[in-house]
């Protein structure tokens, strides 16, 4: 239930951030891309702690097993929401650093 909570607000205040880029800029084109990177963006942070895409890519087009579901289950005994895997920071840092940057030279021209 955290993790719908977790896409719903970002959903929202993506919302929010292409409502003031429509404002700033009266473009619906850069609105639109705002909205295509705030997706991106909002995917590669939510969803990879969901218990469907925390597990091997070739077994996302099977559903979730018994046995999956309680591995999942068992490792929920985590006090934080977030697992912090190193080599993810850096390449998030990197991905998302230039997304915005990239984004941000967009929409100010």
């Amino acid at each position: 239930m955290a993790n719908e909570a977790a896409l719903r607000s970002s959903m929202v205040g993506l919302a929010v951030v292409m409502v003031l880029v429509w404002l700033w800029t009266q473009s619906l084109k850069k609105t639109l891309v705002t909205y295509a990177i705030g997706v991106f963006l909002i995917a590669g942070i939510v969803l990879p702690d969901w218990d469907f895409f925390d597990r091997s890519f070739s077994r996302w087009t099977y559903p979730v097993t018994a046995e999956e579901r309680a591995a999942a289950l068992s490792r929920k005994s985590q006090p934080s929401r977030f697992r912090v895997y190193p080599m993810r920071m850096v390449v998030y840092g990197t991905v998302y650093a230039y997304a915005v940057y990239r984004w941000w030279i967009f929409v100010s021209k």
